[in-house]
């Protein structure tokens, strides 16, 4: 299998290559970390390629395409990507750096694996977005957003590829908290890396259309859908 992992120079992304490769499939990794990704490849040099660019520049299209290429095809291309900080204050460059990655550069990911799958007739789409989808964040208000945007994307073309063709498969990944640099303030239920990268996998495995790493946070998934904004928005 042929696998295409959009942000994979550290934390989950790093670890599911090491997954994919070390079962000896293989692996297409993208970051901006030149030496990071280059460490990545030392360590399965006949299964890993890598392409070191900024999702969020133009070009980023050509460079999933060359990186493709390299590899001989794609069959499962998973964006992973992504970027947050606290804006308490409402900080537009927080705010629309966020955007940037998480919806504007995640779109266009998509689209070219959508329409690289569509003519190839399968493939396998996924993306890992967060709990953080499911509700509004006053600290972190433009991330869940965006986020949510990503979910509900997600969601759609699991629809649109059930109808139109449903060799095409489509994950949303919704993480909880993660031992990565990602992962700020008061935290419960954190996994490794290597944990949450071993969950993901079984479920890419077994094209589940949603999952929540670990599994118990589909709890506060189910709590965020549920509880009542009155209550919700006092709390927050």
């Amino acid at each position: 299998m042929k696998i295409l992992i959009i942000g994979a120079t550290s934390g989950i992304g790093r670890e599911l290559a090491r997954l994919y490769a070390g079962q000896g499939h293989t692996v297409g990794v993208t970051g901006r970390r030149n030496e990071l990704l280059y460490s990545l490849q030392l360590e399965y040099p006949n299964h890993i390629f890598t392409a070191c660019f900024d999702t969020t520049a133009p070009g980023a299209t050509t460079q999933l395409e060359r990186l493709v290429t390299r590899m001989g095809g794609l069959d499962l291309l998973l964006y992973n990507a992504g970027w947050g900080e606290p804006s308490e204050s409402l900080d537009y460059e927080i705010d629309k750096g966020t955007v940037d990655i998480n919806v504007n550069a995640f779109l266009e990911a998509i689209h070219f694996g959508w329409q690289y799958f569509t003519a190839q007739g399968h493939g396998h789409l996924a993306a890992t977005s967060s709990i953080a989808s499911n509700r509004g964040n006053r600290i972190t208000p433009a991330y869940s957003a965006a986020k949510s945007f990503q979910s509900t994307y997600l969601e759609g073309l699991h629809i649109k590829a059930l109808r139109t063709n449903p060799k095409i498969y489509v994950t949303d990944i919704q993480p909880g908290f993660v031992d990565t640099k990602m992962a700020k303030g008061p935290r419960f239920w954190v996994a490794s890396p290597q944990k949450a990268a071993r969950q993901i996998k079984h479920a890419l495995d077994h094209h589940r259309w949603r999952v929540y790493i670990t599994r118990r946070w589909w709890i506060i998934a189910k709590l965020f859908k549920y509880i009542p904004s009155w209550l919700y928005h006092r709390l927050g």
